[in-house]
């Protein structure tokens, strides 16, 4: 199985230079066969010079594969080396109140983990130890810090036990602060109460504070835009809300309307602009609380990002014998077959060289 860290074994190809170098040191004595009169000459050092034989070359070759397969099953292979490690979520570290480090040492020390290695815990915690776990030696215990971890649709079975703690919230008596959301409304005198009433019963459904604002600003998500006129071509909103008067075409609808969907009980066409997504529907503004529920129901659905459930803290104890295989991996085992035909190769040409 394939390592991310064990690929950096590529970086050792450069070894492939030293049999090069090695055979090109060899020489060869030139033979020579003393002569009756080669006494009265003066005597002369022995010449050397390189020879290059058929068997050399194979027998190069052969040791440049055999380091180049050496080198490839090193990269392809996984040894488990790791130990127990902890892991902790970078947010956790970078918290400024002075509570979250004594309750990493107080979680470190009562798993009786403080000499174990510490690790920052990677997104996709669960996904990413599932996918990792082979560099883990059998036994080695996970600990998991966090402060919050999204809940998987379903847990993956892991070969090590691993323990997830995750830090208490804080009691606190004072409240949370608001969260404060733009938005913009450019509508006639006679309908701006009942979008404004609109946007007040928000507030009571999700404790938001919405600033109604004349002009959209970088921060404003969501543009109403009541009028038959053609807006401002310098507005741009993620979202806009057009009631029947208002024309779709006047934003530059690069998409026909889409067919009339019944979200919620709310009939509703959306198209595309480059001035951000029309929205149009005829229960713009809406005049019951159940026609504004319906709508609130459908922006947080499409509009706004889905929140992960959050996990709680649990130990998950080992599933499986081992580790699983990591996906589009191929077997190494191959090249351990290949390093051995290479081997037996390269010495029986080193016997025919000697011969």
């Amino acid at each position: 199985m394939i390592s991310s860290a064990l690929a950096l074994w590529w970086l050792a190809l450069p070894v492939l230079l030293l049999p090069i170098w090695w055979h090109r040191q060899k020489r060869q004595r030139v033979k020579s066969e003393p002569l009756a009169t080669a006494r009265f000459l003066p005597a002369a050092p022995p010449q050397t010079a390189r020879i290059w034989r058929w068997e050399d070359l194979i027998l190069l070759a052969l040791r440049c594969l055999l380091l180049a397969a050496l080198i490839a099953w090193l990269a392809a292979t996984t040894m488990p080396w790791r130990g127990d490690t902890v892991f902790i979520s970078p947010a956790l570290e970078a918290r400024a109140d002075a509570r979250a480090p004594a309750w990493i040492k107080q979680q470190i020390a009562t798993a009786g983990l403080s000499a174990a290695p510490q690790m920052p815990l990677p997104p996709d915690a669960l996904q990413w130890l599932q996918a990792n776990e082979s560099e883990w030696r059998p036994g080695a215990r996970m600990l998991v810090l966090a402060e919050s971890i999204a809940m998987p649709a379903q847990l993956p079975p892991l070969a090590h036990a691993v323990d997830i703690r995750l830090l208490p919230a804080a009691t606190s008596t004072a409240s949370a602060p608001r969260t404060q959301r733009s938005v913009v409304v450019a509508a006639p005198v006679e309908r701006l109460a009942a979008w404004r009433a609109m946007f007040a019963a928000f507030e009571a459904a999700d404790g938001s504070r919405y600033l109604i604002e004349d002009k959209p600003s970088s921060e404003t998500e969501l543009i109403v835009w009541d009028s038959q006129a053609a807006p401002p071509p310098g507005w741009h909103a993620p979202l806009w809300w057009l009631p029947p008067s208002a024309r779709p075409a006047a934003l530059g609808a690069t998409d026909a309307a889409s067919p009339p969907l019944a979200i919620n009980g709310l009939q509703l066409q959306i198209a595309s602009s480059p001035q951000g997504r029309l929205w149009t529907s005829a229960a713009m503004p809406p005049q019951t609380a159940d026609a504004a529920r319906a709508l609130y129901e459908t922006w947080q659905s499409l509009a706004q990002p889905v929140q992960p459930y959050p996990m709680p803290a649990m130990q998950l104890a080992p599933r499986r014998n081992s580790p699983l295989a990591m996906p589009n991996t191929p077997p190494a085992a191959w090249l351990a077959y290949l390093l051995l035909a290479l081997f037996a190769l390269e010495r029986l040409m080193t016997h025919v060289r000697r011969r």
